[in-house]
């Protein structure tokens, strides 16, 4: 039974996140439907990252178990042609070792999270990133987020609802640097807790309004306590860009 790796991207807006579930549609479910159609066979499709209703992709990365051998490109094209007109593409796929799982193989991911600073309203980017109309101190952001960086009990910024067996995570990296009025948030971790990206950006939108320092995103965050987070940033914003193996 071959295993292959899929490389996806797609637009979250119609779905209620990545995974399966009854409420609405799902990305999953939008691609388990499209190897059905393709191979008549129901099958799991397991993906690296289970990205929250709204959340956009441009590297999911996912595995699916075949009961028989296809070409990979063909693969690639049949599942792009079975999933018109959902918003999702298979950029490519190939054939791995049995031993290789999307989710728990991966060694880094990497997300990025867009902001439009200015006053006016979004036009082609609406629905792709967070407008903040009122002016934004990237550098005082940036000093904040290394606050962040490393090792920590990132309870404030978990969702209460998030299933992790532990709130301990060690982020890698954490940048806000600008383009013009693009604002962009980047940050990397082997894994992330469940609305941890867009509460810590939500956080530091505050830094650079002048509501919060460096100092109280500290302060925050030795607090251990959800209700001590700044507002969590909508989905529109933030991507999945890439997953290392």
């Amino acid at each position: 039974m071959p295993r292959y790796k899929l490389l996806i991207e797609y637009d979250g807006a119609p779905f209620w996140g990545w995974q399966y579930q009854d409420k609405g549609p799902s990305v999953q479910g939008a691609l388990e439907d499209a190897v059905k159609a393709m191979t008549g066979q129901d099958v799991r499709v397991n993906g690296a990252g289970r990205t929250d209703a709204g959340v956009h992709a441009l590297g999911q990365v996912a595995h699916i178990d075949l009961a028989k051998d296809y070409r990979a490109d063909r693969v690639r094209d049949a599942l792009n042609a079975h999933l018109r007109p959902h918003p999702i593409g298979v950029l490519s796929a190939e054939i791995v070792p049995e031993t290789f799982d999307a989710r728990f193989s991966a060694t880094k991911r990497h997300y990025i999270y867009r902001i439009v600073n200015h006053r006016a309203n979004l036009a082609l980017k609406a629905g792709h990133a967070w407008r903040v109309p009122r002016p934004l101190d990237v550098a005082a952001m940036q000093e904040a987020a290394q606050v962040l960086v490393g090792k920590h009990d990132f309870t404030t910024f978990r969702d209460t609802e998030c299933q992790a067996k532990s709130p301990e995570k060690t982020l890698d990296a954490l940048d806000v640097t600008r383009d013009g009025d693009d604002v962009n948030i980047t940050t990397s971790a082997r894994s992330f807790l469940h609305s941890q990206v867009r509460s810590m950006v939500g956080s530091l939108v505050w830094v650079g309004h002048g509501r919060w320092t460096s100092g109280d995103m500290r302060r925050a965050l030795e607090a251990r306590d959800r209700t001590a987070c700044g507002p969590v940033a909508p989905p529109d914003g933030l991507y999945l860009v890439r997953v290392e193996y």
